[in-house]
């Protein structure tokens, strides 16, 4: 650690923070993992074997008796306290980072980026999927035109865990914000508002599957948006049969892409993006497809880089240049969220305007 280096808190050691957060945050130049909030014996040990010199806090209330020790806190807690912890964050005075869903309302998302402003504080979400390989290489097909004018764009993250899990997750009250309309959805929406801009319209069907679990596990989501480009999402744990991760129809050619960016699973194998390379790189079988017809060329995948986020992070946090996600952004995710939510209740599309 330098002496220069930003002191970051991570409040939660579970799936997020473990093998998302504090990996990528070790492995950025000028960042370093300077605790640790969780109550788990187990989890407490994992992070002081991973990270020297690492100070194991049991609650989150400890982070803000040494906000003078601290730079950076990133909300990786389970989604009902997302809000709550940015607000003491911003209160301490501290830049925060917070996974999504940023919030489990647009009234709580709006008063904690409402908070930040005021205070001057820097504030972000930690949407990843922006720097997907494949999400990446569509952002070059667009900037170059070989697609013509799009008229749909289709995307799925889908799984087949017929047998659940457990955890708040599938088994948690609504209050909990579990079920993947919050989980995979703010990925979804995210990518598709960046591509494709604002939305107008949004239908939804929101369901659960399996009968043992309470919280939705199988989602679709369609987006009319103001460009004219009508969005079809999916987002499932049921899905026998894994559709195409990308297809995106244009009135010159169609790109199609199968497979998950391979960044998640070098994560969770406890790989690194400074020390493992090439980092992000998908294999040629995995690449996408561009023509028409069923036709056509294979595209080589961009890179993935998770690693630009906290990069930029740490470039803002120091006033050198800009946040990588605007908290504004995942606000409006929420609100299509909720929208979705009243879609599938009443049957009916909802109007945003």
């Amino acid at each position: 650690m330098s002496d220069q280096d930003l002191r970051v808190a991570i409040v939660g050691y579970g799936l997020a923070g473990s093998v998302f957060h504090a990996p990528l945050v070790a492995a950025t130049p000028g960042l370093t993992v300077a605790a640790v909030v969780t109550s788990n014996a187990e989890r407490a040990k994992q992070a002081e074997e991973a990270y020297e010199g690492v100070a194991v806090l049991a609650g989150v209330d400890d982070v803000w008796r040494r906000a003078d020790e601290i730079d950076l806190v990133v909300v990786a807690s389970p989604n009902r306290a997302h809000a709550s912890i940015a607000h003491a964050a911003i209160g301490a005075g501290i830049a925060v980072v917070v996974d999504k869903p940023f919030a489990v309302s647009v009234v709580e998302a709006e008063s904690v980026v409402e908070a930040a402003a005021a205070r001057g504080v820097p504030l972000t979400v930690f949407q990843n999927r922006r720097w997907d390989g494949d999400f990446l290489t569509l952002r070059r097909l667009l900037d170059e035109g070989v697609l013509g004018t799009v008229t749909r764009y289709e995307s799925r993250f889908e799984r087949w865990r017929p047998v659940p899990k457990g955890g708040w997750r599938e088994s948690g009250s609504p209050a909990e914000a579990g079920g993947l309309l919050f989980d995979l959805g703010p990925h979804l929406i995210d990518q598709a508002l960046v591509l494709f801009g604002p939305v107008t319209h949004v239908y939804a069907e929101v369901d659960r599957i399996r009968q043992t679990v309470e919280t939705d596990d199988d989602v679709f989501i369609a987006l009319t948006h103001a460009s004219g480009v009508r969005s079809h999402l999916w987002c499932s744990a049921v899905a026998s049969d894994l559709g195409p991760r990308l297809r995106v129809l244009g009135d010159r050619a169609a790109y199609v892409k199968y497979g998950l960016d391979v960044q998640e699973d070098a994560l969770r194998a406890g790989g690194r993006p400074d020390r493992d390379e090439p980092w992000g790189v998908e294999p040629e079988v995995q690449w996408g497809r561009l023509g028409v017809g069923g036709e056509g060329d294979q595209v080589a995948t961009e890179p993935g880089a998770y690693q630009r986020f906290y990069a930029a992070v740490a470039a803002a946090v120091r006033g050198e240049g800009a946040l990588p996600v605007d908290p504004r952004d995942s606000v409006e995710g929420l609100r299509i969220i909720e929208a979705a939510r009243r879609s599938h209740d009443h049957g009916q599309v909802v109007a945003l305007v």
